[in-house]
């Protein structure tokens, strides 16, 4: 489903990926781990389309991402990527609700049905009492899985996580990482996470050790 060819990538004189070819399967979930500066986080962007690789391909579900222009690369990159980040990047001025519909609003679904969408995605991971609450109001937990919530809505074919956990107490981390598989188990879900957390790594189907921009 993924599939990335000879991806190179420096910044000025520091090259940071030095030729890496990985394949995806759908409904994997996949580890990437390695020391910092390893160029985890650079491969992960290069795969969302939130980088540009110096050289390389990009093929996703059969299109060739990299090709596409501008505009085009956004309108793929929002309805079959969804991204999860550290620290959740929600809106602070925006109710769990709100977050979770934007891509939805801006994948051009009507507010009525962007609305029941990510009324059901709450309700999917436990979130319906939460959904009139502003970011600020909710747990450490309960805005990542709003965070998971948001990069589900449109049904995207992966999800790719950035520490996705890195940020959450034991308790919240754990519920997180069974959430990931419960959500590939239920919806078929893949998963491309960047982690340090070697109980998370040790879970996952696959796992990517990356060192000194090469896939050990």
């Amino acid at each position: 489903m993924i599939q990335l060819e000879g991806i190179t990538k420096s910044f000025g004189s520091l090259q940071v990926l030095k030729g890496i070819d990985l394949t995806i399967d759908k409904g994997e979930v996949v580890s990437i781990v390695g020391p910092s500066g390893a160029g985890k986080t650079t491969l992960l962007q290069i795969m969302g389309t939130l980088d540009k690789p110096d050289a390389g391909r990009i093929i996703l579900n059969n299109v060739e991402v990299n090709r596409l222009k501008d505009k085009e690369q956004a309108a793929f990159r929002n309805k079959e990527i969804g991204f999860v980040f550290q620290f959740h990047q929600l809106l602070p001025e925006f109710t769990a609700l709100e977050n979770v519909m934007i891509p939805s609003l801006i994948n051009g679904i009507s507010g009525k049905n962007a609305r029941k969408e990510a009324e059901a995605m709450l309700d999917f991971l436990g979130l319906s009492e939460r959904a009139s609450h502003k970011p600020a109001e909710l747990s450490g937990g309960e805005k990542q899985r709003v965070a998971v919530a948001r990069a589900l809505i449109n049904h995207p074919s992966v999800v790719l996580a950035d520490e996705p956990s890195g940020s959450l107490d034991t308790q919240n981390k754990e519920e997180l990482h069974r959430l990931f598989f419960e959500l590939r188990d239920k919806l078929g879900q893949t998963f491309v996470i960047v982690t340090h957390d070697e109980s998370l790594a040790a879970q996952t189907d696959r796992t990517i050790h990356l060192i000194d921009g090469r896939i050990s």
